[in-house]
């Protein structure tokens, strides 16, 4: 009696229940379907402009690392967003660069919407993209206000 739970025990162990996790096939988004507080996006985008804000450390120290953040203008056929670019990222935001941007998130900064992507995600430069980015409807100059619903 005690021989089959422990036979049970050892086919959930073989069958990939905690080994490598299966990856998913990405579901590319458009701009206009990016809302406050979500993550986990798939885009291809087009940069628009690219403004670099803060640039600190010295490059020549190498124990001090270079930290450097741009905010650029990425959109595609649906809309535009503000992305905020860090170290790395900032030097494959040219203008006219066609970037795909996985496991995106939505950070708000003074009440609107900026998409970013951390450690866990990635951003890659794409072969250059056909559609032309709509520059008339800016995502990050919708401002959204926290509001708390209590329930009764």
């Amino acid at each position: 009696m005690s021989a089959a739970p422990a036979a049970g025990k050892q086919q959930q162990r073989q069958g990939g229940g905690a080994g490598v996790p299966t990856k998913r096939k990405p579901v590319f988004i458009k701009v206009d379907q990016l809302k406050p507080g979500t993550s986990g996006h798939t885009l291809t985008v087009k940069v628009v402009d690219a403004k670099m804000v803060m640039q600190k450390g010295r490059p020549t120290a190498a124990h001090l690392r270079l930290t450097k953040i741009a905010e650029c203008l990425v959109g595609d056929e649906t809309g535009t967003i503000v992305f905020t670019a860090r170290n790395e990222q900032v030097d494959l935001m040219k203008p006219g660069a066609t970037i795909i941007l996985r496991n995106a998130k939505i950070d708000m900064f003074k009440g609107s919407m900026r998409l970013a992507v951390d450690k866990w995600g990635r951003v890659e430069v794409a072969e250059p993209a056909v559609f032309s980015v709509k520059d008339d409807n800016n995502l990050s100059l919708v401002e959204y206000e926290l509001v708390n619903v209590v329930e009764e």
